[in-house]
């Protein structure tokens, strides 16, 4: 399932049922690895894989759930990552996201009330191929301010939404 990079919609409204919350309390955490995963999640919430793939795909046209996706530790794989934050006018939005999207590396952006108004991060082989990623969006989009923010220290916290 592919969920755009870009500021996702307002969440439509959609009531919940307790087949629903129970497969996404399997899919935060608990997401099987197998060939067939929403068949194996339809096992453990009694359901048929049909049914599993047909709820899923339900909420997430509706908003509530925006992506399903391993979550990597980037820096144990030899990679390094940045935040970015961006001044960019309102009217250079849509193409400055366009450009960002292009790059395989930015897990995700949004945007934010503030003079630095998007966010992303970007993840790459290296420091020196983030600065370039960086320099082309810059250059590609127009747009010159865009801070990179490396952390300096890193916390991983899992978190679960029981529903």
């Amino acid at each position: 399932m592919t969920i755009p990079k870009t500021p996702n919609p307002e969440p439509r409204t959609q009531s919940l049922d307790d087949l629903d919350r129970a497969i996404l309390n399997e899919i935060q955490s608990h997401f099987p690895i197998v060939s067939r995963p929403y068949a194996a999640m339809g096992d453990r919430v009694g359901a048929t894989e049909a049914e599993v793939l047909t709820r899923v795909q339900a909420m997430a046209e509706g908003g509530i759930i925006r992506r399903i996706g391993a979550n990597f530790t980037s820096r144990k794989l030899g990679y390094t990552s940045t935040l970015c934050a961006a001044r960019v006018a309102p009217d250079k939005l849509d193409d400055f996201v366009a450009v960002v999207n292009r790059y395989p590396g930015v897990t995700h952006n949004y945007l934010r009330r503030h003079r630095y108004n998007v966010w992303f991060t970007l993840i790459a082989e290296s420091e020196a191929r983030l600065n370039q990623i960086l320099a082309d969006i810059s250059r590609a989009s127009g747009v010159p301010e865009i801070l990179s923010l490396p952390a300096q220290e890193v916390f991983k916290i899992k978190v679960d939404f029981p529903v």
